[in-house]
């Protein structure tokens, strides 16, 4: 007998494998909470907040009026100062452990390749003699190790060591004086007792600016009296 007003398929219910999915999923839940010995789906895994935040700090240097950021966690006089992962001139790894027993002044600067990097180092390059024994005088920086070799060569650069943080600038990084706006490491001074602990540090405001000469020789001749 024909049906009018009734389309023919629909007095034959369609037995989708959605539909009847979805009904076993229905009637499952309404069954009451699963055996929690029995397989169940798990949401993906979602990642807990962790506190490696690299720190930033604004309003410590500027170049003229221009303000630039410090990323990394700054260091603090009376505590260990973190290794350095640097390279030496031939592209050599040069790790740096300030627990060794010797005192250092660390210049850190932005490029050798400047007027102000090339008068500081070569400042401390002459300073260094009256020193005394069992200091030693590093300059780090991103230059390249063979522009930093052929820097020293080029002025008679002997009693600074230099040191190159090109690779990854982990220790900038590390000693909280990574420019973030220029990727470069800020103008510091710290000086480093030989049981690995600053005793000192200045961190240069105004970036072309040289750093505090006599202040950082005092500091050193506090950890190493003068011998007559």
């Amino acid at each position: 007998m024909e049906r009018t007003g009734v389309p023919l398929l629909a007095s034959r219910p369609m037995k989708s494998p959605t539909l009847v999915a979805t009904a076993a999923f229905l009637l499952c839940a309404a069954c009451g909470p699963p055996n929690p010995h029995s397989a169940k789906i798990v949401p993906e895994a979602v990642a807990a907040p962790t506190d490696d935040v690299v720190p930033e700090r604004s309003g410590v240097i500027r170049r003229g009026d221009r303000g630039l950021t410090l990323i990394g966690t700054p260091l603090e006089v009376g505590k260990a100062a973190p290794s350095m992962a640097l390279r030496a001139s031939g592209w050599k790894e040069a790790p740096v452990d300030f627990a060794d027993g010797t005192v250092r002044i660390v210049l850190t600067v932005p490029s050798l390749d400047t007027p102000t990097c090339s008068l500081e180092t070569r400042t401390f390059n002459e300073k260094a003699s009256s020193l005394g024994d069992g200091i030693e005088i590093l300059v780090v920086s991103r230059d390249l190790p063979p522009a930093q070799e052929r820097f020293c060569a080029a002025h008679g650069i002997e009693r600074v060591r230099a040191l190159s943080d090109y690779y990854d600038a982990s220790s900038a990084r590390a000693w909280g004086l990574f420019v973030k706006e220029l990727g470069i490491f800020a103008r510091a001074v710290v000086i480093v007792d030989g049981k690995g602990i600053v005793r000192y540090e200045q961190i240069v405001e105004n970036q072309p600016d040289e750093p505090d000469y006599d202040a950082a020789l005092a500091a050193v001749g506090a950890l190493v009296p003068k011998t007559e």
